[in-house]
This record gives C-alpha cells, structure tokens and sequence, in this order.
C-alpha cells in the first residue's frame, strides 16, 4: 500500500535524523543510542500501512532495545546494521511511495563486488554531506554560534602559527584544543554534522598532544590548518545564509582530512607520516556569494612540508603560496564575512571593557569636582555652571553605558535549553511544556557563559528521571504533558535562576537508602532534609536505576555544583515526593549592575540593594520596644521586626544614638524582613558592583565595593549574610 503523502515528509525528516544519529555514533560508546531507538520507533509507527518497512524497522529497533536492556553501548554487528538499514531505506521508501515493489532489505554489507561495481566517487562518505541549518528554527541561534566560531578560528590559526614556531607551547596548545571543543559542542547542538565530526576528531588528535602521547610536527600543524579551513568555509555557509537567506547548495568534503587526522594519530612513526591531499574530486567548490570572500579553494590546499623542503618535487617549479599569506587571507575573508553578516555587533575583549570603566570612573571624580569649583566659583547662572551641567548630563549617560556594555539577557541560554529540553522530550517519548520567565534578566557574560553547562546538566536529569512517562502521569491524576519552568530574577544582592519541574520529586528515603549502599554514608548518619538533597551532588551518586545515553553515571550533578560554587554562588533544592523539585542557582552581583540607596553611617556611607528594601521611615518613640533576650524591635503597622544597628555591625561611630534619632530601612531576604538603623538616607543610583579581593572576599555582610560619583568607595551590603552574622 503506498505511503500517503502528508506522512512522507514527517517520515524524511526522522530517517535524516536517524542518518545524523548514526554518523556521529561509534562501537562501544553509547552516544545516539538513545534517539536512534526513539527515532526507530517512531518511524515503526509511521509506516505502520507498509508491511516490507516496518519489518526490517521493527527489526532494527528489536535489537537496539536489547542493548539498552542490558546496559551495553553500540557493537559493531548493530551498528553495521543499522547504517545498511538507513541507506537502504530513503529508496524503499520512494518505492512505497510511488506503489513500486520495495526491495528486499539485507543487514549484511555490500560484498567486494558490489562495492566495486558502484561508480566511483558517486557516494560521499557519511560525513560529506550537506549542511543542514534549519534556519527559520535556528537563526539567532546560528547568529550566535557564527560569531563564537569567527573568534574562536582566529584564535586557532594564530595559536597553530605559534606552534609551527615552538611546538612545546602548552598554552598554545591548550587554546587550540579549547577552540575546537567548543566549535564541536555548538555544532554538535545546533546539527552541523561535518562540523561537529570533524572538530570532534582535531580535539580528540589534540588530546593526544595534550598528555604527552603525541608528538606535534609539521605534518599535524599542516592536517589541523586544513581542517580550520574546512570549518572556515562551513562557517562562511553559514554566514551566506544569515545574510542573503541562501541555504548551503555545496558539500564542504571533510573525510579526507578525517581519514589524515586518524592517520596521524595513530601513526607509529609520526615524523614520518604525510599528510594526505585531499582527493582531486573533492576540491571545494568557491561559493557564488556577494560577499568579497576568495573562493575556499584558494585558501584550503596547503602545500605538503616535503614539497616545500624539496623543490624538486614541484615539477612545474611553481611558487608555492607563502603559509602566512594563506592564513591573513583567510583570516581577512572571515572579517569581511562576520561584517556583512546582518548583525552589527562587535566582540570586545573584556579588559577593554574593564579599562574603559575605570577611565569613566575617573572621568566621574573630575567632574564632580568641576561642580564643586562651579560652586564656589561664581553664583547661580553662570557660564561655568551651565557648562557643568551639560557635562554631568553626558557623563552620566556615558557611566551608564559604560556599565552596560558587559551586561547581557541570560534569554539565549534559556532558549539553548527550550531547544534541549524539546529535543531530549521526543527521545524520551515524553511530552513536556517548556516555560521560561525572566529571560531579560541581565547578568555579566561571563556568568552566562559559565552557567550554560550547569544548566544542560540540570534539564536533562529533570527531563530523564524527574518527569515522569506520559502513561504514569496519567495514572497519578497529572495532566499528559509535564512542566518544566525556568526563570531568572534579582533578590536582593543575588541574581537567582530557577529550574522547577511537577514530576515525581526526590525522596529522601530512597536517597539516604541509595548513599548507604553506594557506601557514601555512614548507617548511622542523621541528616536533615536539606543536607539529604545535597546527596545528589556527590560525585558519583545518581538517583538513576539504569544507565542510558543520557545521564545515570552519577557525573551531572557534581559538575554542577562545582562549575557554581567556581562562580562563588550557591545551589539550592526544594522538593515535594510526587510534586516536582526546584533548583535555585544563586549567584553573586559580580559586576553587575544594581540599583542601590546610598545610606550613612558617621563618616562612612553603604549601599543597600533596592530590591532587597521595602521601605525607609523615621519611627516614633513609641513604636521602639526592647524584648528581654531578643533585644530591640519595631512595631511596623502591628507588626514586630527586629532592629539591627548598622554601626554595631562594623564597629563604627555614629551620629543617631536611638533608632527615633535615625532612619529605620526595611529590608527583605529569603522571606524575613528585618530593620538596619542608619544616621541618613543619601541618594539613590546605579552602581557598579566590584569585587574587594581576596582578602575581604568572604566578609559577612558584604557583597562588594563601588566607587561613588564623588570618588569615594561604598561597601555593597549582603542583607543575608548581614542578618545571619547579627
């Protein structure tokens, strides 16, 4: 019975992801494990009206179940299979399709002579192949990931150039390998199969040289610049589509550099292994653009290192290129391609950014004591004083975009994880809805680039273990489609991210059962519940019954933890057995900029932040008590709120001996309101919050400094910590 038209392409479109799936995946990994056999099942059920595909589907999807069973990666035998299986389908299904009998599907691979019967060079291998970009779903995020890969192939090319100069050069090396690790991971994400295989297999050479296993010579260095060329024109792809809508019509060939990559490293004799030349067939082909961009088959080949120490060897005796031409003309086409790309953006080294605070800062100071010669000076009206005035105008919008320059919405990283959680829902067969809030949050780019690991790590194991199957759902009364809900928002001196979902929670039974067995708890330990939560982040610890591609190994959670106490903040988790858990990331305001009011203590001033304070007053008398053991407290509209005094905290003098002498300001932290007893409120204004170093790092009540328009230093104050330490 022929295939109905409106399934074929949902059919297409999950045999091109079981294709991905299986190019990426290798013997005795279990990598694609996973969303080969949902893709499997899914496709079983497609063709359910075709009998001669659901048989040899049904099949394939059989045997990946039974490893799954048995907790064991792919083998070799089921991987063979399942590639014969995808190349055979896309013809069986056009037969289908057209009500043309369907061959036969064999799982053994084509004989010597088959083989030898198909034309040559008619089949790409299985990483030649298209890029695909999907660019209505993807382009913000392709935007992003083709401004990273610019920088981070510079980056390669100018640490490779080093190497060639000094090949014992382990920070040149270690940024090389950092480079093509992140490429890798970004392709890996948004699809980019000859990106992602590629860089995958440079990173895996450069590991090698990292652990001293690999000795690096002039052949590598030559194998890993062709490579960052091969990426250079991919990424040049997807620049062309960013800007003129053009999807890649030209396979890029990456097996040949794949093949030498492999070569090299597992060569026996590696200053005697040569690069091998791409093939001649597999030239790639310029790309008709109106970008000013040299075709990419000027700037792939590079001349073999025997060919240039041996003249000879060039018949012709034709100049070969210089290698540093070939790498600026590389590098110039990037730049020209990054500014054509659509996006006006410029990538500016942080210290440039840090710089330039520190010269509005001290532009700040001057002109604060412009005004004060204004003052003094001459009177109201004056000349003088009106051009002050223009200036403070300029220099405050200057401070403020000064300060803003390093902040960014933490939105693309929740849209990283709105993709993810999609993606990761259709192989676990569950159905989920993926909310987020607060995605205009700001944080500094460094935070939001550290955070994105711990949050992949954090939606996975929600969406593996913490939602539950659609059917269990269902039977505990849930709706079908599980939540998940990530949010960003300040409190008080802390920028809060939060992953909740209403799955099945964590049980601290299981959990304390699950630590005694694992040997990671002692039996007789007493733990209160916050400290049985905490178990998940032992390394080590899973709550996971098997194994999958997933997650199970028990190496999520404590990345975790460790990748955010690095950003010196705090992971907190509440949870309800058959309710849902909430993961709270706090993380300090380093760097970032807060509203604060400007208080004062005698001499010295402190800044509250505003979102901790609910309100300032001057009290009456009256509404003072002192409570025997609990000291002084405030009578606020019936209600009594402790009174902590500000110069008590830090042991210094001040002008309001009694708390209707003073200002009284509300403050609010983790759900309690307390009252700090100050002389005077100065001002309220955005700062810029710095970090005191390590030797005030840890200070109680303190989350940093920032210098004040009149050039004097403020402490940050940390409510939390403060009325902890009171």
């Amino acid at each position: 019975m022929p295939i109905p038209s409106d399934q074929f392409a949902a059919l297409e479109e999950n045999l091109n992801r079981l294709a991905t799936e299986c190019i990426l995946a290798s013997a005795g990994r279990d990598d694609g494990l996973v969303p080969a056999y949902s893709l499997l099942g899914e496709l079983r059920e497609q063709c359910s009206l075709a009998p001669e595909l659901r048989g040899p589907i049904s099949a394939a999807h059989a045997a990946l179940e039974r490893l799954l069973d048995a907790a064991h990666p792919f083998d070799e035998p089921a991987l063979a299979a399942l590639r014969r299986l995808v190349e055979w389908l896309p013809g069986a299904m056009e037969s289908a399709k057209a009500g043309r009998t369907v061959a036969p599907f064999t799982a053994a691979a084509p004989g010597p002579v088959a083989a030898a019967a198909e034309p040559a060079g008619e089949k790409a291998a299985p990483s030649d192949v298209l890029l695909e970009l999907h660019l209505d779903d993807n382009r913000e995020l392709l935007a992003e990931f083709f401004a990273e890969a610019v920088d981070h192939l510079q980056q390669i090319e100018a640490a490779l150039l080093a190497l060639d100069q000094e090949p014992e050069n382990p920070e040149a090396l270690n940024s090389i390998f950092r480079s093509f690790h992140t490429i890798k991971g970004n392709a890996g994400f948004l699809g980019l199969v000859p990106m992602h295989t590629l860089a995958h297999e440079v990173e895996s050479l450069l590991d090698l040289a990292r652990n001293r296993k690999l000795r690096l010579n002039a052949a590598i260095i030559t194998e890993i610049l062709r490579s960052r060329d091969a990426l250079s024109a991919l990424t040049q792809q997807v620049a062309l589509a960013l800007e003129k809508g053009q999807l890649p019509e030209q396979i890029v060939p990456v097996s040949h550099l794949i093949r030498a990559v492999k070569q090299l490293a597992a060569a026996p004799s590696l200053d005697k292994v040569a690069p091998l030349s791409p093939p001649a067939t597999q030239e790639i082909q310029p790309i008709a653009t109106a970008i000013p961009l040299p075709p990419a088959a000027e700037i792939l080949p590079l001349p073999a290192p025997a060919a240039a120490e041996n003249p000879g060897s060039n018949p012709q005796n034709t100049p070969q290129p210089d290698l540093f031409h070939q790498r600026a003309n590389a590098t110039e086409a990037i730049a020209l391609a990054k500014s054509s790309a659509g996006h006006q953006t410029v990538r500016v080294n942080t210290e440039k950014l840090d710089s330039l605070m520190n010269v509005v800062g001290e532009l700040v100071i001057v002109q604060s004591q412009l005004i004060e010669t204004s003052r003094t000076a001459g009177g109201a009206g004056t000349v003088l004083q009106r051009n002050v005035a223009q200036l403070s105008r300029i220099t405050k919008e200057l401070q403020h975009t000064a300060m803003s320059l390093r902040m960014i919405p933490i939105k693309p990283t929740f849209q990283k994880m709105e993709r993810l959680s999609r993606d990761l829902a259709r192989d676990f067969g569950k159905k989920v809805s993926f909310v987020t809030s607060g995605d205009d949050t700001e944080l500094d780019r460094t935070v939001v680039e550290e955070i994105g690991d711990p949050l992949v790590h954090m939606v996975r194991n929600a969406l593996d273990h913490g939602l539950e199957a659609p059917a269990d759902r269902v039977a505990k009364g849930k709706s079908e489609s599980g939540l998940l809900h990530l949010r960003a928002y300040h409190q008080g001196s802390n920028i809060v991210i939060e992953l909740q979902d209403d799955g099945r929670g964590l049980d601290p039974e299981k959990l304390l059962a699950k630590a005694r067995r694992q040997g990671l708890l002692a039996e007789n330990a007493q733990l209160t519940r916050e400290e049985i939560y905490a178990l998940i982040f032992l390394p080590g610890f899973s709550t996971a019954e098997k194994v999958t591609a997933v997650s199970g190994r028990g190496v999520g959670m404590d990345v975790v933890r460790r990748n955010i106490e690095k950003l010196r903040g705090k992971i907190e988790i509440v949870s309800a057995v058959g309710q849902g858990s909430t993961f709270r990331i706090k993380l300090p305001l380093t760097m970032a900029i807060i509203d604060g009011l400007v208080v004062r203590v005698g001499e010295d001033r402190f800044i509250l932040p505003s979102t901790s304070v609910q309100m300032a007053l001057r009290p009456a008398r009256e509404h003072i008590s002192t409570v025997h053991g609990s000291g002084e407290v405030l009578d606020l509209r019936g209600r009594l709120l402790p009174v902590h005094r500000l110069h008590r905290r830090f042991g210094i003098p001040a002008q309001a001996s009694q708390p209707w002498e003073g200002i009284v300001v509300v403050v609010e932290h983790s759900g309690k309101v307390s009252a700090l007893l100050v002389d005077e409120m100065v001002s309220k204004q955005e700062v810029v919050i710095k970090n005191l170093g390590a030797f005030l790092q840890n200070l109680p009540g303190v989350a940093g400094g920032a210098i004040l328009g009149d050039g004097n230093i403020a402490l940050i104050l940390d409510p939390g910590t403060l009325l902890q330490a009171a």
